[in-house]
Formats: structure tokens, sequence, C-alpha cells
């Protein structure tokens, strides 16, 4: 594994947030929502973008323009409920909505921690 994308420390806070130090000396915070809105489940996914690519018959543009709901329009409090280590590569996390099909690659939390930070 790439330097950049080993964990050295690992700390969920269940009710705020986790953070992660990595191997380069880096150190990313993820609240527990984005980490829910930013899920890299297949069914969260299809929801962010509002398509399915495994369908075939992809829908008619409308002339109407529906919401859709993404994750991380919740009410009532969020937290992560449980959290394991999948082989060493990724982590899964349950979420108190009852959500836990969620992997979280190393290399998918260390791109959304670069891609959260402000340009300078």
């Amino acid at each position: 594994m790439e330097r950049e994308l080993t964990p050295v420390k690992i700390d969920l806070k269940k009710d705020e947030r986790l953070l992660i130090e990595w191997a380069d000396g880096r150190r990313s915070t993820y609240t527990i929502s984005l980490l829910r809105s930013m899920c890299p489940c297949a069914q969260c996914k299809i929801l962010r973008t509002g398509s399915d690519p495994h369908s075939l018959l992809q829908p008619v543009a409308s002339k109407t323009r529906s919401l859709n709901i993404l994750p991380g329009n919740y009410t009532g409090q969020l937290s992560a409920t449980n959290a394991q280590l999948v082989g060493n590569y990724a982590l899964q996390i349950d979420f108190s909505d009852d959500h836990e099909t969620g992997i979280y690659s190393f290399r998918y939390l260390r791109e959304l921690s670069e891609n959260a930070e402000p340009a300078t």
C-alpha cells in the first residue's frame, strides 16, 4: 500500500467525527454526517448521481424536475454505531439510521480529505 494511504491511527468518536493520522504525517478529520452523505455504497452513489450505471433503460428526460433526497438530509442525531477494518485497505462504518453497507477504502477517505481542503 502506498505510504500516504496507510493510516497509523484511526480514532472514531461515534457522535462526532473520524480522525485518521496517515503514515506521511497528514491528519484528516471527517464529520459523521459527511461520511454518511458520501457513503461509497452502490445505492448511495446512485442517489448522488441520479442514474444507475447498470440500468439498460435510462429514463427519458422529463420537462419537470424532481428533487432527489440525498443521504445527508437527516433528522435527529446521526452517529456511527460500529466500525471495523476490512482487510488492510478499508473501514466499514455502520450508522444510526440503519445504513451499514458503506465500505470506505483508505484511498477514498484520503481523496475525500484532499478534496475538502481549500486550495492555497
